[in-house]
């Protein structure tokens, strides 16, 4: 795109993409440049986005009035002042209150009347004459008190709401602080903060300057002295509640936010870098040049997308829809391709190699020969307990008798315990390797991502099955240890018995010359 007339047309073009995106309810991965509008409550976003527009048309009330991340996009139109939603296609709205009810309604719908939230988006473009082209991403206030039937997590589901927004490497940050309180302590840095560390996709907004304690001021954040940002800030004077309660003309709030900083001593210097109009420029020329740097990377990953697709669309060249012949043909098709690929990955015959992370069968063989061993390996036999065990079931067993000689009864006892403990690394073993083959299962499912329901089937039958299994090698588990308790075998080589501990233990106390020196070896035998 070359010229100015190519630079306007680059925010629309991105609007395109999202509105198509939103329709088709698939991203395609990819990151799209946008502004995300962070803030607490009563922070003054929506004064700021509504005097972008010079209309009140956003829901205002107490506690968390945006619900719903609301994606903004303003058009410049010489036509007249409207409203479109994308879930309401072919319809303006010429009134802005009736868009204010639209966006209560369709939140409602979506999240209930009592204060519920959704990370789903409400699309909303409104033309005017006195708008610059600019798209934003309104997202709910940080709060920390549940209110109504919200969730006691509420504070973390916003807080993730926000993450999925301004995490992603082409999203700027709006952070709308206000400035009657401690800025170190505002949400809207803290996120930013977090999320861009080094403040290149930030811009701040300082709103509630005329609220300040008298002989305060802003100055040193407004010239990005104080908790600095590579896009700086800018300052605004929204319509305070009085304001807006007697409906105050916008029009007439801006022209008073002009005034004010003209008069007031501390930012009379920069009035030319304060105020809405000016941020709205500054917004757009930012949106606007992040979209053209990102535009070489944006348009790759389009068209590796596209060839992507293009590769599907050739599959289905000679499938005919009506023939159940045919869709049985590329069912059983992709059913092969399912059951090979899982066979390649676990048994690691022609898979693809990944030198990142073990896969598969080589990450099950990492379960056996290394996890259920180190699982194994944490059972640390306590001597001094297992005295004490010893000594309380023999105690146990004589009850009021005396006896010269261990019981039977109590080693059993005590062998059960120990071969008890084998069964928690053992489940853990089992219980690992399900996760991995269902992990491999969703991998190999990735080649069905065509034909969604047909994946989430498999996927559901498959998993089912693997479950099954993993219950049945519990089952199998369960019964070879209680084999194992069932008889306690001490003629077994691998128990010493009285006759071979005897042995051992002449065989231990041999004298032995080292240097000059005897040394008498001693081992302590337990004779059970």
């Amino acid at each position: 795109m070359t010229g100015n007339m190519g630079m306007e047309g680059l925010i629309p073009m991105v609007n395109k993409l999202q509105d198509a995106f939103a329709t088709t309810g698939a991203s395609l991965n990819i990151d799209l440049p946008q502004i995300a509008v962070v803030g607490g409550q009563s922070a003054g976003k929506s004064s700021v986005l509504e005097n972008f527009v010079g209309k009140d048309f956003l829901p205002r009330g107490s506690g968390i009035v945006t619900r719903r991340p609301l994606v903004l996009q303003l058009m410049t139109s010489n036509a007249g002042e409207w409203g479109e939603f994308l879930h309401c296609p072919n319809k303006k709205f010429t009134d802005f209150n009736d868009i204010r009810r639209e966006i209560e309604a369709e939140t409602d719908r979506m999240t209930g009347s009592n204060k519920g939230i959704s990370s789903v988006p409400i699309n909303l473009r409104v033309y005017s004459p006195h708008v610059l082209n600019l798209t934003l991403v309104d997202l709910p206030g940080m709060t920390k008190v549940p209110v109504g039937d919200q969730p006691a997590d509420i504070e973390l589901q916003i807080k993730n709401m926000i993450a999925e927004f301004v995490g992603r490497e082409n999203c700027l940050i709006l952070a709308v602080s206000p400035a009657n309180t401690d800025l170190a302590n505002s949400d809207a840095l803290k996120i930013a903060k977090e999320f861009d560390p080094q403040g290149i996709r930030t811009i701040g907004v300082i709103t509630k300057l005329d609220l300040m304690d008298e002989g305060t001021d802003a100055r040193n954040i407004l010239e990005n002295k104080h908790l600095p940002l590579r896009r700086g800030y800018v300052g605004v004077v929204n319509r305070s509640q009085k304001d807006i309660t007697n409906n105050k003309d916008i029009g007439a709030a801006l022209s008073a936010e002009r005034s004010y900083f003209q008069s007031h001593p501390s930012y009379r210097h920069m009035v030319d870098k304060m105020g809405t109009a000016y941020l709205q420029k500054v917004l757009n020329q930012q949106l606007t040049n992040h979209i053209k740097n990102t535009l070489p990377q944006l348009r790759k990953k389009l068209q590796g997308q596209l060839k992507e697709i293009e590769k599907d669309v050739e599959s289905f060249r000679h499938l005919q829809p009506n023939d159940a012949t045919s869709k049985m043909r590329l069912m059983l098709k992709m059913m092969q391709n399912l059951n090979d690929n899982f066979i390649r990955i676990v048994e690691g015959t022609g898979a693809s190699l990944s030198d990142m992370e073990l896969l598969g069968g080589a990450k099950i063989n990492m379960i056996f020969h290394g996890g259920f061993a180190y699982e194994m390996s944490k059972l640390i036999v306590d001597e001094t307990q297992l005295r004490k065990e010893i000594k309380m079931c023999i105690q146990n067993v004589r009850a009021i008798r005396s006896g010269l000689f261990t019981p039977d009864q109590a080693f059993e006892e005590v062998v059960r315990g120990q071969i008890t403990k084998l069964k928690e690394p053992a489940v853990w073993c089992v219980e690992t390797v399900g996760a991995e083959l269902t992990n491999v299962l969703r991998e190999c499912s990735e080649s069905m991502k065509t034909h969604p329901a047909l994946r989430e089937e498999t996927d559901r039958i498959v998993t089912e099955h693997v479950k099954e299994q993993e219950v049945r090698t519990k089952e199998m588990m369960q019964t070879i240890i209680d084999t194992e308790l069932a008889y306690i075998d001490t003629h077994h080589s691998d128990f010493i018995g009285h006759a071979n501990a005897v042995g051992k233990g002449q065989e231990n106390t041999r004298p032995s010359t080292e240097g000059g020196s005897m040394q008498v070896q001693r081992q302590i035998f337990f004779i059970f």
